[in-house]
């Protein structure tokens, strides 16, 4: 499955590259290697979801307290990046690397059955959070919690970030909550991308009242047995689009309902090719970290 993804993830690179985007790349690293702390071992999981280990507000990146022990050195693919963007004048922050001890953990976690409410694997023992239960739109972001994400997580960038910025919960209803980015996608000013299996548009936030909400289309079957059993993302990855600015958007080729739908909303959609990406972690928006983009920081909300 490796040859397939790599070659779409080029393909995928060389696209943004004919966009002018600048594009770097994690090193390689072994990720069957053992490491350990003193209360646990595990092997690596993969680098290929900089979205997930990385949360970049402003000129800070922050490294983030993942919640699998597997990925708790995920961000040393990326330390040449971070020293660089750091001489260059970012801020390089690291929220508290958690114990990951099984206090940490629900012994008695099952999914939700239907109707059942929502339950998490995690407990509120210390901060988690990935990166990829975050959104941000100007000084305000929203956020769901999930099994990689508690309340203490949620409560540590708060507080880390301080009055500058507001911190929006969305309540999502996925049995298997983990990622926003299946759930809830800013696309542009004033205009969200809403999944209408786990998002209640009457429980979203008040200061989303104004907004255009638009509903994701049902997702293009999967055809392909393998890429259907080996997905972690779940067939919601349709809504997994990376906006280049506020009328440009990449979208996978083979969601068709999802490209009809962007161009009708106004955007200015372009297919590209990255089911086979999935099994490795996700789509367009969790396989890119924006960096930089091109001009200020704006308030979108009153």
């Amino acid at each position: 499955m490796i040859g397939p993804a790599q070659e779409e993830l080029d393909q995928f690179v060389a696209l943004l590259q004919s966009l002018g985007i600048s594009v770097t790349r994690p090193d390689p690293v072994d990720h069957r290697r053992r490491f350990s702390t003193p209360d646990w071992s595990a092997r690596g999981f993969c680098n290929t979801c900089p979205r997930d280990s990385m949360l970049v507000i402003g000129d800070e990146i922050i490294e983030t307290p993942m919640a699998w022990p597997s990925r708790y050195f995920e961000t040393h693919s990326y330390r040449a990046l971070l020293k660089d963007y750091f001489r260059r004048g970012a801020r390089w922050t690291a929220a508290p690397k958690p114990q990951l001890t099984d206090e940490l953990y629900d012994p008695g976690y099952r999914p939700p059955g239907p109707g059942e409410p929502v339950r998490y694997i995690l407990t509120e023992f210390e901060p988690v959070f990935d990166a990829a239960d975050f959104v941000r739109a100007g000084r305000d972001l929203f956020v769901t919690r999930s099994n990689v994400t508690n309340r203490l997580g949620i409560e540590w960038v708060r507080r880390h970030l301080g009055p500058g910025y507001r911190i929006h919960e969305i309540e999502s209803r996925c049995r298997t909550p983990m990622h926003i980015d299946t759930t809830f996608m800013l696309l542009a000013p004033g205009k969200v991308l809403v999944n209408p299996e786990y998002i209640d548009v009457d429980r979203l936030p008040d200061i989303l009242r104004t907004w255009d909400i638009l509903i994701a289309p049902p997702p293009d079957p999967i055809r392909d047995p393998l890429l259907r059993v080996t997905s972690l993302c779940g067939k919601w990855l349709s809504m997994n689009v990376l906006m280049i600015d506020e009328k440009r958007v990449i979208a996978e080729r083979h969601h068709t309902a999802m490209l009809r739908a962007l161009e009708k909303w106004g955007f200015d959609p372009v297919p590209c090719d990255l089911l086979h990406y999935a099994p490795f972690g996700g789509s367009f928006h969790c396989a890119t970290l924006d960096i930089r983009r091109r001009g200020g920081l704006e308030s979108y909300f009153e």
